[in-house]
């Protein structure tokens, strides 16, 4: 004799989150191998890679405008360099090992000054 199987209601919980998370929500930044560096006198303000961030790490002012980046939730997909059209790039990736204890704008510098 066949055995009944289960309907769907009836089939006891397995391998769900609960409780899913998601870069704003938690700080996903510290895992992350690059980063992006942006050059805010190349930038064109077009907001793609705002639109395109999948962790919401751009960082947008009052006016619209790209303020920078939320190293805390960034992940360093490179999303945001891949999707900017400005020629040349405002947006960067740089390795972690290569930021390490420099302020945003010493790696700026460092790199958009190749």
């Amino acid at each position: 004799m066949a055995e009944k199987l289960l309907k769907w209601d009836e089939v006891l919980i397995g391998a769900t989150i609960k409780d899913p998370g998601n870069s704003k929500n938690y700080e996903t930044g510290s895992w992350r191998v690059e980063r992006p560096v942006w050059n805010p006198d190349t930038c064109i303000q077009c907001m793609f890679c705002w639109v395109y961030c999948p962790d919401s790490s751009i960082l947008v002012d009052e006016n619209g405008k790209m303020a920078g980046i939320d190293y805390d939730h960034c992940k360093g997909c490179g999303i945001c360099v891949e999707q900017c059209p400005s020629k040349p790039k405002s947006l960067q990736m740089v390795l972690e090992a290569q930021a390490k204890g420099k302020t945003v704008e010493e790696l700026r510098k460092e790199v958009f000054s190749k």
